[in-house]
């Protein structure tokens, strides 16, 4: 591929990102809409049309990392991997 070709495809790839960019963001805004009038309905389910929204609480257990190092650094040490992996950017 010459250097033309890959040029034109990062800018392919950067005006895609800034679309999906803007996209994301006006899914998070009307997102933020739907929460606000479940939220004034004072409900975290109901039935528009043919559709069934939620918006629950969601609980999980989450391993303190953090706290487990400061509490038993040689421990933490002992059971601790080191993975690799690659990360793509442009800038």
């Amino acid at each position: 591929m010459s250097t033309i070709e890959l040029t034109t495809k990062i800018r392919e790839l950067k005006e895609l990102k800034a679309m999906a960019e803007e996209i994301a963001a006006e899914i998070t805004s009307i997102e933020d809409v739907i929460k606000a009038e479940m939220t004034a309905r004072d409900t975290d389910e109901m039935t528009v049309d043919v559709y069934k929204v939620r918006w629950t609480k969601v609980s999980s257990n989450r391993f303190d990392t953090t706290a487990f190092k400061k509490a038993m650094p040689e421990l933490a040490e002992k059971f601790t991997r080191v993975t690799e992996s690659r990360r793509f950017s442009v800038c």
